[in-house]
């Protein structure tokens, strides 16, 4: 016969049926409140998530824009004149900079930063390709073999861009200038809203006329070809 010692121990060990159904219960019911708390939170969290995600793909799409816009060089496209090679349009920008990127060799790449249908909407994308002497007859850009698009920025949001000279007049467009411009500004909007971005900035270009120049006392006498140029 075992003590009596051993058999109280024995009885408060473990637990009852009762007990053990209670804690299941109890189990279900806070994983239950769980679940409804979680349904209500997550959808907002994700949301929260994709918001963060886009401002922070428009803040280094942005960021690579003003960067190549400040990089922006002196660089006629052909012999025959002296003016640059920069095409500034309200959706479009064209010009020329120093290559970059790891699959770019040393030089001079002609950049166009263009808003196009890419299949999900309209999008900022930057185009390139190496720069080599262009035909002198007709519009330059139109024989240039763009490649490589990268998307920047993409719907709900839209960039246009202004351009700027010594005047300090902001205009919708530059081309056939004898000088580049003096400042390219960019403006964000929401597509649906229309409202103008707080992250619209501008950016100040780094040559404007070309290096013979930089002592003339006006760039288009210093840029205007001489006459052995044409032979």
């Amino acid at each position: 016969m075992k003590p009596r010692w051993h058999r109280d121990r024995v009885s408060i060990s473990g637990f009852t049926l009762i007990e053990t159904l209670i804690a299941v219960a109890m189990m279900v019911a806070i994983i239950a409140a769980l679940a409804t708390v979680t349904a209500q939170w997550l959808p907002n969290w994700n949301r929260g998530f994709a918001r963060a995600q886009r401002s922070e793909l428009l803040a280094l799409g942005l960021e690579r824009i003003v960067a190549d816009l400040a990089a922006a060089e002196f660089v006629p496209p052909h012999g025959l004149t002296k003016d640059p090679l920069f095409e500034g349009a309200e959706l479009s920008v064209t010009f020329v900079r120093s290559a970059i990127g790891p699959n770019t060799s040393r030089g001079l790449e002609v950049v166009r930063l263009a808003e196009i249908n890419e299949g999900r909407g309209l999008a900022m994308v930057r185009l390139r390709t190496p720069f080599a002497p262009l035909p002198p007859q007709g519009v330059p850009s139109s024989y240039l073999r763009l490649r490589d698009p990268v998307v920047l920025v993409r719907a709900p949001y839209r960039m246009s861009f202004a351009y700027a000279g010594p005047d300090r007049v902001w205009r919708n467009t530059w081309r056939d200038e004898v000088q580049l411009p003096r400042a390219v500004r960019i403006t964000l909007r929401n597509a649906v809203t229309q409202d103008v971005l707080s992250t619209s900035t501008s950016t100040m270009i780094h040559v404007e006329v070309a290096a013979e120049c930089a002592r003339a006392k006006d760039p288009r006498d210093c840029n205007k070809p001489r006459p052995s140029d044409n032979l």
